[in-house]
This record gives C-alpha cells, sequence and structure tokens, in this order.
C-alpha cells in the first residue's frame, strides 16, 4: 500500500504536465489558423500579433481564444522605438536581453506592441520599416 502512494504525486504531475501540453497545443494550432496569411507573424509570452494588408494587429490568449488588443497602419509608420517593458519610457540598450516593447509612431498615434525577446523585437523592427517605406 505504501509503495502505491508514494507513486501518487508522480501520476499528478504527470496528469498536470499533459493537461499543460494540451493547452499549449491548443494556444499554437489557434495561433497558426489566426496567423495564415499574414506577411509577418509571431507568438511569445506577451502575445501574438501579425501583419496583414499593411496593418499590424496584436492579441493576448485568454480563456481559450486569441483576443484584439489593438491595430496600427504600417503605412503611416514614422518611428519604431525599442523600449523596456516596464520602465517608463526608457530605452533599450543594444545588449539588452528580456521583455520589451516596441512603441509604433505614426499619423499622431503611438502604441506599445509588447515582447517577449529583445532580439525579435530588433528584427521586426527592420522588418516593419522596410515594409512602410515600400507601402510609401
Amino acid at each position: 500500500m505504501s509503495h502505491g502512494l508514494l507513486w501518487l504525486p508522480l501520476l499528478l504531475v504527470f496528469v498536470l504536465l499533459t493537461a499543460l501540453g494540451w493547452l499549449e497545443r491548443r494556444r499554437q494550432r489557434l495561433f497558426s489558423d489566426w496567423a495564415e496569411g499574414a506577411e509577418l507573424a509571431k507568438l511569445d509570452g506577451m502575445g501574438a500579433a501579425r501583419l496583414v494588408d499593411g496593418v499590424l494587429t496584436w492579441s493576448t490568449f485568454e480563456a481559450g481564444q486569441l483576443k484584439p488588443v489593438d491595430s496600427f497602419v504600417i503605412k503611416q509608420l514614422e518611428l519604431v522605438e525599442l523600449l523596456s517593458l516596464r520602465s517608463g519610457e526608457a530605452p533599450l540598450t543594444e545588449e539588452s536581453q528580456g521583455a520589451c516593447r516596441l512603441r509604433l509612431v505614426g499619423g499622431g498615434l503611438q502604441k506599445d506592441l509588447p515582447f517577449a525577446d529583445a532580439e525579435r523585437a530588433r528584427r521586426w523592427i527592420e522588418e516593419l520599416m522596410a515594409r512602410s517605406r515600400c507601402e510609401l
């Protein structure tokens, strides 16, 4: 009997890991359907983003679905800044890593797009600026 009770915590851990894996698979499947046909797309811990027909939209994953947060028309893009996620208006240095946000400026608007990885955000800056120049 005592040997059987030793296996109970392992069984619970297995069930928990299986459930978490199923949720992540569901999130990725939902993202792939949402991002289908996008010119540029990302999914990370901060949410999802896609560029379709010159409009950048981003969403968060909540309650089993992607909830729209905001959008930005790339044609109006004038400036993209890489900022720290939590410390106000502090710009991120080249060697900084981790969570950050892109400040999209243009058309009298400023919108922030969160990223979980600064390297990916830097690549997005180049892509977005190149695409905004093509739209002109």
